[in-house]
């Protein structure tokens, strides 16, 4: 029976791949730095750790054959490595398409030194590795648009022509389990998106739909997007490269690939099953 230790394990992306795990006969054990505060299933061993904090990875780590490791801190990241490759043979990272020859993932990001940085220490590790390189998130639109479209029908942002792939953190999480549980993914590096290349005004269009109402997007300059994400807490660096990424899809269909189909052998959510899924997170609150 394959041990797995999930890092960012109450994250968007790791609370799924958790909870897929689960059926499929693995021990599962979350990591999360606030263990007491987390919300997991009797069955899931649930721990303290933090990856900032290599001392504290050891107990993480004892008797696991396989880690999902999500990586977003801008620190050194050799000693959490060299406590993983002490104890388990397998990492898969949750990391990003910057290898990816498209002008969306080509713009200036320092979230892609980062990835890099990580990439090249499990290469050299000697860990058995899979890459994870999903593009946009789904669950972003649920992040930035939902506070709007909970007071109104009007999701004012940028870039209403910016084309993406949305990608459904179910299909992460299945690729993710794929490679934790089975063998075949060594050495790969699997580069994941939705099925259709969609506009952002598209994608508030289908939102309505999901929901029962006639949503409007309402495009905003750069510099009025800018200030309302750095009200919304988003980091100046953060919204700069947002901003960059989104103005170089505009015009031009997004990456699309079959991945999902081809690692899990069924075909990507599309972002209608998305909105579905999430039609409840946008409902009016009164």
């Amino acid at each position: 029976m394959t041990r797995v230790l999930v890092t960012g394990a109450t994250g968007h992306i790791g609370s799924e791949v958790v909870s897929q795990l689960r059926d499929t006969g693995c021990r599962v054990r979350a990591m999360t730095r606030n263990p007491r505060s987390a919300d997991f299933p009797a069955d899931v061993d649930v721990v303290g750790g933090n990856l900032t904090a290599p001392d504290t990875l050891d107990a993480c780590l004892d008797g696991i054959d396989s880690v999902f490791l999500v990586w977003v801190a801008p620190l050194a990241a050799a000693p959490a490595l060299e406590r993983i490759a002490a104890h388990a043979g397998r990492v898969v990272l949750l990391t990003s398409p910057h290898r990816t020859p498209h002008p969306f993932f080509q713009q200036p990001n320092g979230l892609r030194a980062i990835h890099a940085g990580v990439e090249q220490l499990i290469e050299s590790s000697g860990l058995h590795w899979t890459f994870l390189r999903p593009g946009p998130f789904a669950i972003n639109c649920r992040n930035w648009w939902a506070p709007q479209l909970r007071i109104g029908d009007v999701v004012r942002w940028f870039y209403a022509d910016a084309a993406t792939a949305p990608v459904h953190e179910r299909d992460i999480a299945a690729v993710a389990v794929r490679a934790l549980c089975d063998e075949g993914h060594d050495g790969r590096e699997y580069v994941l998106t939705g099925p259709a290349s969609l506009t952002q005004r598209e994608q508030v269009l289908i939102i309505g739909e999901a929901i029962g109402r006639p949503l409007r997007f309402e495009e905003l300059s750069r510099e009025s997007a800018r200030e309302q994400m750095i009200a919304m807490t988003f980091p100046p660096p953060v919204a700069d490269m947002l901003l960059n990424a989104y103005a170089a899809a505009v015009g031009q269909p997004a990456l699309v690939t079959s991945t999902v189909l081809e690692v899990t052998g069924a075909p990507a959510r599309s972002f209608d099953d998305w909105a579905a899924d999430h039609a409840g997170d946008f409902a009016r609150r009164s």
